[in-house]
Parts: C-alpha cells; sequence; structure tokens
C-alpha cells in the first residue's frame, strides 16, 4: 500500500519498502520534518511537544521513534501514552506546547499508523503550513541537537481524566439531568483508548449501568474500525439483548462518534452533529458549519432556530476555518464528528457522547423518538479504487459535463446539487481511492445519483 503524504501528516500500512510503507525510515524523516519546521517557526526558543496514541499494536514502536527523534531535535517531549486524538489536542493547549503529533490512522485498519500534526493551537496545520513541511521533508533539510541540547522527556497520563473533567464543567453538560435518567448504555470501543476513556466518562457522568464491548486497549481491532453500519451488527445486538437506552460506538482515535437505538437501529452515523447540534442552538441559536460531504438536515435544524449553514471543504481544518469565519457555534462533519468550540476546535466524541446523554435525557424521549423529530434523508456512501493512471481531472470534466444544467461546487472535487438532493466525487485524502457520496429524500434516489457518477468514473478507466 502506498505511503499517503499530506498536509496534515503522513500515513500509511506498517512495513515494506522506504517511501512505500510506514517505515522507521519514514517515520524518522517526517518527525524531522515537523521538528524542524517547529524550530523554524518559533527561532531559538525552547520547545516543547505533546506526543499521544491509539492502542494499535505498532504504535509503541512508531511512538518510540517520534519521541526520540523529537529529543535528537533539542525538543522536549511529554508523552501523554495511550491518549484519544481530542484529549492530545487539549494538552497541547494545556501545556502551553509548541505543537502536538497523534499517532494513529484513525478508522483504517490495523496494519495501517499514521502521524497527524498539530500546532500550537492543538489544531491541524494549515494548507500552507503542511506544504511547508513536506517541502522540509523532501529535502532532508534537518539539523540534529548536540549531546549537551537533546530535548528532555516527561510521561505524563493524566489528560484523559482532565479531558473528562474538561467535558463536565461545560454549561450544556447536564451530570443531573443524565443521573436521574437512570440511563443503560453499551459501548463498543473497538479495543483502543476509548476502552479507557469512554467508561470513566460515562461513570462520570452517573451513567446507571455500561455494559461494554471491545474496550481492552490491546490493539486487536474486532471489527473493522470505521463506525459504518455494516461493522457493528454485535453492539446494535447487544442494545437490543440488554434493553440498553442507547448504544455509543467510537472509532481507535476516539474523534467520531456513532450511535445505536434502543430498539438496535441506527441512530444515523449522519444524525450524530444534529442531534447535538439541535441541542446546542436550543440553548445557543448561532450558525452552524459541516462539510460537503454532510447532510443537508443540519441546514434544516439550523434555520429552524433561525441560524446560518454554511459548507466548508471535506477535511477537519476546513470546517475548523469556516467555523471561525462564520463564528458558528456547532459544526463537524456527517462522519460522526462533534466540534464544539467551547470547548475546543477539534472533533471530540467525548464531548458528543456528553452533550447527547444531556439532549436525550431533558428531552424525555427514546432515541428512535428523538431521532424522529429530524428531518429524512438518505446518504449512499460508495467508493471506487483509484487505479494508478487514472486521470481524476478527465473524470471530473465528464462528470460535469453531465450535470451542466445543475448546480455545482468545485471547491472539493465536484458537488451537484439538484432539486432533493446532492452528489459529490472527490479523492481521498487519506487512502488511494475515489469516494462518491450522495443524497436524497429516499434510499433509492441517493443510490441512483450515486450509481450515475460510478457509471461515469467506469467509462473513463
Amino acid at each position: 500500500m502506498p505511503l499517503i503524504k499530506s498536509i496534515s501528516g503522513i500515513r500509511g500500512t506498517i512495513g515494506g519498502l522506504p517511501g512505500e510503507g510506514l517505515t522507521p525510515i519514514d517515520i524518522v524523516k517526517f518527525a524531522s520534518a515537523y521538528g524542524t519546521w517547529l524550530r523554524r517557526r518559533n527561532g531559538n526558543r525552547k520547545l516543547m511537544v505533546v506526543v499521544g496514541r491509539d492502542a494499535r499494536r505498532s504504535g509503541a514502536m512508531v511512538s518510540n521513534l517520534v519521541v526520540n527523534t523529537l529529543r535528537g531535535l533539542g525538543i522536549d517531549v511529554t508523552d501523554t501514552g495511550l491518549a484519544t486524538t481530542p484529549t492530545v489536542e487539549l494538552a497541547v493547549t494545556g501545556t502551553g506546547a509548541a505543537g502536538g503529533i497523534i499517532i494513529t490512522a484513525s478508522h483504517n485498519p490495523a496494519e495501517w499508523n499514521a502521524l497527524k500534526l498539530l500546532n500550537e493551537k492543538g489544531e491541524f496545520l494549515s494548507a500552507a503550513d503542511g506544504s511547508e513541511l513536506l517541502g522540509i521533508a523532501e529535502s532532508d533539510d534537518f539539523e540534529y541537537a548536540s549531546l549537551d541540547d537533546f530535548g528532555s522527556y516527561v510521561h505524563d497520563d493524566s489528560w484523559g481524566q482532565m479531558h473528562i473533567d474538561q467535558v463536565l464543567s461545560l454549561d450544556l453538560v447536564d451530570v443531573e439531568a443524565i443521573r436521574s435518567a437512570g440511563f443503560k448504555v453499551a459501548i463498543d470501543c473497538v479495543n483502543s483508548v476509548g476502552g479507557i476513556i469512554v467508561p470513566g466518562l460515562l461513570k462520570a457522568l452517573g451513567v446507571s449501568k455500561i455494559i461494554e464491548l471491545n474496550t481492552t486497549p490491546d490493539g486487536h481491532f474486532a471489527h473493522n474500525p470505521e463506525p459504518l453500519p455494516q461493522n457493528l451488527t454485535d453492539i446494535s445486538a447487544m442494545v437490543a439483548r440488554f434493553k440498553a437506552d442507547a448504544g455509543f460506538v467510537v472509532d481507535p482515535d476516539v474523534d467520531r462518534l456513532a450511535i445505536i437505538c434502543e430498539d438496535g437501529s441506527m441512530f444515523g452515523e449522519e444524525y450524530t452533529l444534529v442531534a447535538v447540534a439541535d441541542y446546542i442552538l436550543k440553548n445557543k441559536p448561532g450558525n452552524t458549519v459541516s462539510n460537503l460531504s454532510s447532510t443537508r438536515a443540519l441546514k434544516d435544524v439550523t434555520e429552524r432556530y433561525g441560524g446560518k449553514y454554511f459548507t466548508a471543504a471535506v477535511g477537519e481544518v476546513n470546517v475548523v476555518e469556516e467555523m471561525k469565519k462564520r463564528n458558528a457555534v456547532i459544526g463537524g462533519e456527517g462522519n460522526g464528528g462533534v466540534i464544539y468550540p467551547v470547548l475546543h476546535y477539534g472533533r471530540d466524541a467525548i464531548a458528543g457522547i456528553a452533550l447527547f446523554l444531556s439532549h436525550l435525557a431533558k428531552s424525555g424521549l427514546k432515541c428512535t423518538e428523538l431521532r424522529r423529530t429530524y428531518p429524512d434523508y438518505y446518504i449512499a456512501k460508495k467508493r471506487l479504487e483509484l487505479v494508478p493512471g487514472t486521470d481524476f481531472n478527465i473524470i471530473m470534466k465528464n462528470v460535469r459535463e453531465h450535470f451542466r444544467d445543475q448546480d455545482i461546487d468545485t471547491r472539493d472535487g465536484l458537488r451537484i446539487d439538484t432539486k432533493d438532493g446532492w452528489v459529490q466525487i472527490r479523492k481521498s485524502n487519506t487512502e488511494p481511492i475515489i469516494r462518491i457520496y450522495a443524497e436524497g429524500k429516499t434510499s433509492v434516489e441517493a443510490d441512483l445519483l450515486a450509481d450515475t457518477v460510478i457509471s461515469i468514473v467506469k467509462k473513463n478507466k
């Protein structure tokens, strides 16, 4: 599998040849580029970087290489150990660090790993900063510290609890309402770091009974770690069997949240953000933002409270930039990523769980009943392998020509808006695939839109 280098970091499968897989040489090279970029950005100031990792079996090896490379550049390191992506983001700002590296391949399978890079705000790098860093990596333009100038090392695994404490302190997290509701909750943490922090959060929230599935953080993923319906059959059956009020599923680095209703049905990954936004807007009306691949149900809910809805290109950094521009009170991505700026500008499933349970408790509704209060849209999410040598520009041209009479947005691949739906085609930033997402008022409408684009793509292979 090819090594994928982008402005947000480096990602690939472990092993193989340098430059083709995620090997120790590639890890050291990219960590060196990041550390060098930070040093130039900060002059001669002594720097500290926060490092954390999910529970992948390759994580300890990758972490050791990253930590010691940074120290070799003269940079101090605070190692949070096994920690979620949002936990590391909060630790960066909480410690006054110059930046952070999260060692996780997010929803990718176990053989993958990655370095996700943060700036001093605990946010992902901008396009300009990422491009500069990639240039440093390509030119091997590094200079390491002398013996007396090595960076120091501190292990601090207290940030998970501090993350929980900060979530509990949010004005709209109603611990008393949740405790009074006496919720029974099932969880699936895919044997990664969610297995450490999610039970701790639920206990702190006063959840009466927690039913755990895959909560041992050993990196042996019990199923495909992407929280999609086809991967969640066990937790769905468990919710129904134990008569739980809800089920929560997180990905390996806990920045995505999927919800299971009390009858075992999917609340809908797209509707995680919609439900949390509904709760936020009910208490603090304002603007919202999601990416171009997310359901238009968020637009409907936002306008119900008198706010304005805006879109951004796919990618957390793009959504955050638009949220700041629009002074959004809530935003995120339709993959279950909730960004609540009162806490921090990062997708955070821990905040999502606490806010959703507050909403559910105060509504007095069951999960299925709450879901029925939102407009119904159906999204078809399909993918095609990006065959080497494929000219994506020709594919885009032909898709655009086919839909020439519709509204077209070119900020991120192509998104075509129709009267009752939309379809988007774009290259993935993290995998060698083409994503085709489509939304309609029925599943038939969504599939028809997606399949139309797929047929155009296949003609150009």
